[in-house]
């Protein structure tokens, strides 16, 4: 259950897989809910001529025919020694009646939730460790940089980058060559060139990232993004914390506080407050309210630039 396709499509390989280890001969069956017509979802469960095991796979339960609520939760409650069913749903309220009886009669379910965007790396670093890559924190950072929030395409990527450089660690350096021209023109590289203080850079990358159809709105996002967690790591600084403390406390990855100690000795609070105003201006810009949002862009990185001039 869960909005994540990825994720539940593994939930289901593997489901199926183990069915059939126990019983090789199983007869494997998909079919999406609105299949399910008149008698045939009892004639998938309930086996057939030419197998004596049935592995059965239905998709998309928010769309099951309310007709046959009741069977597939008998079914689910008790499928007998010969049946492995599979009910996939993706979330939302729709056939949550029957997604909440099948809870309360405790059929097991297997979540597969959405990934938060902070989540990302960490996801990146344990599919990288499944496709037996070797990656540091920073390399996943710097994917989830360059490829983007799709789970799927992640995993590509990870699996390519495991298959160009089998046996070698992946780095962060390694990582910035391969998607050369695609992670240099992230909404995060415009980000981190703007708040380093390089706004011709941040400019020449930000014209390039829209030219090749990145969203302005994840622009305004990325510098958001970065102004928070440093206003964050401004607040906490005087506090005594570990490396690691402090990572938890501002919401980074630990190798990023190195990043947030460098740029904290040349911005300001107010800095940093003048600038968060001004990405909100240019974020309601982006989302409509201004007739040209590249500009808007524009606007704002020379306005987050003269907010890094502020002094203390």
């Amino acid at each position: 259950m869960g909005p994540e396709s990825l994720v539940a499509e593994r939930i289901v390989a593997d489901r199926v897989a183990s069915a059939l280890r126990d019983v090789p001969g199983a007869e494997v069956t998909k079919v999406t809910a609105v299949e399910l017509e008149g008698n045939r979802f009892a004639e998938l469960t309930g086996g057939s001529l030419f197998a004596a095991a049935s592995v059965v796979v239905v998709e998309d339960l928010a769309n099951l025919p309310q007709d046959l609520f009741e069977q597939v939760l008998a079914t689910a409650k008790s499928p007998g020694d010969d049946l492995c069913l599979t009910l996939v749903h993706g979330g939302g309220q729709k056939g949550k009646g029957l997604v909440d009886k099948l809870k309360k009669a405790k059929v097991p379910v297997a979540e597969a939730a959405a990934i938060k965007s902070w989540e990302l790396p960490r996801w990146v670093a344990g599919e990288a460790k499944r496709s037996k890559v070797s990656m540091d924190p920073e390399a996943a950072q710097t994917l989830v940089d360059a490829v983007g929030n799709d789970l799927r395409a992640l995993a590509g990527a990870v699996s390519q980058l495991g298959s160009d450089w089998q046996g070698q660690h992946v780095t962060a350096a390694m990582i910035q060559r391969y998607f050369a021209g695609r992670a240099d023109v992230t909404s995060f590289a415009v980000a981190d060139d703007i708040m380093a203080g390089r706004p011709g850079p941040a400019l020449e990358k930000l014209r390039w990232a829209l030219s090749t159809g990145v969203a302005p709105v994840l622009v305004t996002s990325a510098i958001a993004s970065s102004l928070r967690g440093l206003g964050k790591y401004l607040d906490a600084r005087s506090s005594r914390m570990s490396e690691g403390e402090m990572a938890r406390e501002v919401g980074v990855p630990p190798w990023k506080i190195k990043d947030l100690a460098r740029l904290s000795r040349s911005w300001s609070p107010a800095g940093v407050s003048q600038a968060l105003r001004a990405v909100a201006i240019a974020d309601a810009q982006v989302k409509g309210a201004a007739s040209d949002p590249h500009f808007a862009l524009e606007r704002l990185l020379l306005a987050v630039d003269r907010a890094h001039a502020v002094q203390r």
